[in-house]
């Protein structure tokens, strides 16, 4: 049986994974996991290249392969792709000569063929694997839990955000055929998956490069699916969650989820826009609307801070605002001078211990909201879509309430008798934690 045994390593965001689900899915019947690289006839690594942090993961994780391929015989093809090969392309070539095959984003449905040209070149490689490497396909291959899949709506970013590099990396916005997104979906379903979340670099922007605000419709499709108990909509931009969008969304109802993800990066005018973001206004303007339509709302949203030119007195206005509007999940990032990046170029650029320094008091403070909040479920029955059973205590499981994202919010520990991975159970929240809760079914 033509098989390729394929170890895989997606770093980064949702949207990454995704991208490895359909470049695996492409091998169809032919494809076999890997759990050990040593087993494997290809390590494939999708890559994040976002900001530094992430670039410098991204490289440590190929060296650290590249080694512990070394001695193996035969040698697993060692392929890379993702945002560090767009965003550095013939830089990486020189510096990783250990890389076998470097695929760009926009290049990842010529896997196959890549691989089967690289089989073909190579001595001391598995009899039979380039046959197994033809006819790859468009298909996609799940790899999260049985619960929930990520829906990719689209491709890119128009947004000109100074600090963001991502538009270089991924290229303008391009909205995926709305009758493919609806065929994803119904896959996805079809394979007991009862929650679908949304995502793009701007879910907002959905069908604007074709001239159209499309969003509305493709919810409207997607609502209706059989088995879809929960929507869940992350990365809305601020500008595009206008009054239309919020009343359209509060008239929806199920399975749409009051869960608002709204990057809003910072608080004060001035700062906003050295950013280059659209609304330079204050964002309690966004935050006192979502809560017009939906006073339950659970908001989520993301900080940078040490922005070039952010003094004490701008840090405090954000500090204030984070008090103010009380946000269910945040998360805070200290600003890095990305290359190529506009930002990178300003004056008053901040020491990284300001920017460290001013990270922990947003998260401490955001710590003791969190417990506060989750304090007023103590008690309540709620439902818990369960991803997976503990690692390490038999019995025991970790899910979701409608108010935690997958992968990026605290979880719900939960236990019963008739709990079990994909499935959506009532429980009683019996205890809370800072980000989690623990539950009894």
């Amino acid at each position: 049986m033509k098989q390729v045994r394929i170890h895989t390593i997606s770093l980064g965001c949702p949207k990454n994974q995704v991208d490895t689900e359909w470049m695996l899915g492409g091998f169809g019947s032919s494809f076999v996991n890997a759990a050990e690289p040593e087993d494997a006839d290809v390590v494939l690594i999708n890559t994040c290249g976002f900001i530094e942090p992430a670039v410098s993961e991204s490289l440590q994780v190929i060296l650290d392969m590249a080694q512990h391929l070394t001695d193996l015989d035969p040698r697993p093809s060692l392929v890379v792709t993702g945002c560090l090969v767009s965003r550095y392309g013939q830089d990486l070539r020189g510096e990783l000569p250990e890389v076998d095959l470097f695929l760009e984003i926009g290049r990842q449905g010529e896997l196959g063929q890549r691989l089967q040209e690289l089989a073909a070149l190579r001595e001391n490689v598995r009899p039979g694997l380039e046959s197994a490497l033809g006819g790859f396909s468009a298909a996609r291959l799940l790899t999260t839990p049985s619960s929930f899949a990520y829906l990719k709506i689209a491709e890119g970013c128009d947004n000109r955000c100074r600090f963001c590099t991502i538009p270089s990396i991924r290229g303008p916005l391009v909205s995926r055929d709305e009758a493919r997104i609806l065929d994803d979906a119904r896959r996805c379903l079809d394979q007991g998956r009862k929650e679908l979340v949304l995502i793009a670099q701007d879910v907002t922007a959905y069908g604007r490069d074709r001239g159209q605000k499309a969003l509305r419709g493709l919810l409207e499709k997607l609502a209706p699916l059989n088995g879809l108990e929960w929507m869940r909509l992350m990365y809305l931009y601020p500008a595009g969650l206008d009054g239309d969008l919020l009343r359209f969304l509060s008239e929806l109802g199920k399975p749409f989820i009051p869960y608002f993800d709204i990057p809003l990066q910072h608080a004060h005018p001035d700062i906003l826009a050295s950013m280059g973001r659209p609304f330079q206004r204050d964002p309690r303007a966004v935050v006192e609307q979502v809560r017009e339509f939906f006073p339950e709302a659970a908001l989520r949203t993301t900080f940078i801070v040490g922005y070039p030119g952010e003094t004490e007195e701008r840090f405090q206005a954000l500090e204030s605002f984070v008090r103010d509007a009380r946000f269910m999940h945040l998360g805070v990032f200290p600003y890095y001078a990305e290359d190529g990046s506009e930002a990178a170029l300003l004056p008053d650029q901040l020491p990284e211990e300001v920017k460290e320094e001013r990270r922990d008091r947003i998260m401490q403070m955001q710590a003791e909201i969190s417990e506060d909040l989750l304090a007023g479920f103590e008690g309540q029955e709620l439902d818990v879509l369960v991803d997976r059973a503990h690692e390490e205590w038999p019995g025991l499981y970790e899910g979701r309430v409608w108010f935690q994202a997958p992968e990026v919010d605290g979880i719900t520990y939960v236990s019963g008798d008739i709990v079990g991975p994909g499935k959506m159970v009532r429980a009683v929240i019996e205890e809370v934690k800072t980000y989690d809760l623990v539950a009894l079914a």
